[in-house]
């Protein structure tokens, strides 16, 4: 199953929906896919969408989806790293009249270039790619990845080596 999730930002959000749609239209995506769409005006017509949903079912829909799909808001693609779970995330875009500013593609790339735990998509062909090749991408990521915990624990080896 692919969660998709755009938040509860009051602008709109129609970029993502209808490619996610199409995707399933066109065969790209061949699984179930529900959608918490938030203020977004397209209505999607091939998959299970529902404008806002609670905490409760909004961590159920991210524990059982095999991809999680996110705008760029820190909350929203935390959720899923904090189950182990790489999210693929769509920053949402002045230029689109997705949010005021580009916050949310600064702040992902960021994250991206530094952390190594997120798949950034700033477009449509960026979306289709990320989703399609999942599997494949989230094995080049997970072996990238040091866990702050694991990180702590080999610097904390080493002092502790150093003083003995």
């Amino acid at each position: 199953m692919i969660f998709v999730t755009v938040g509860t930002h009051e602008q709109q959000f129609d970029r993502l929906i209808k490619c996610i749609d199409q995707m399933i239209v066109d065969g790209k995506i061949k699984e179930e896919v529900i959608i918490q769409k938030g203020y977004t005006d397209y209505e999607p017509q091939n998959c299970e969408c529902h404008k806002l949903i609670g905490y409760d079912e909004m961590k159920k829909y991210i524990e059982e989806a095999r991809i999680v799909v996110t705008h760029g808001g820190p909350a929203s693609f935390v959720a899923p790293l904090s189950i182990g779970r790489i999210p693929v995330v769509v920053p949402r875009q002045y230029k689109y009249n997705e949010h005021v500013n580009d916050h949310q593609l600064e702040f992902a790339k960021e994250v991206e270039k530094r952390m190594k735990n997120i798949i950034v998509a700033e477009n449509e062909e960026d979306i289709i790619d990320a989703i399609v090749n999942y599997d494949e991408k989230v094995k080049r990521i997970s072996g990238k990845i040091l866990s702050n915990n694991k990180k702590f624990n080999l610097e904390l080896e080493d002092i502790i080596k150093k003083i003995l």
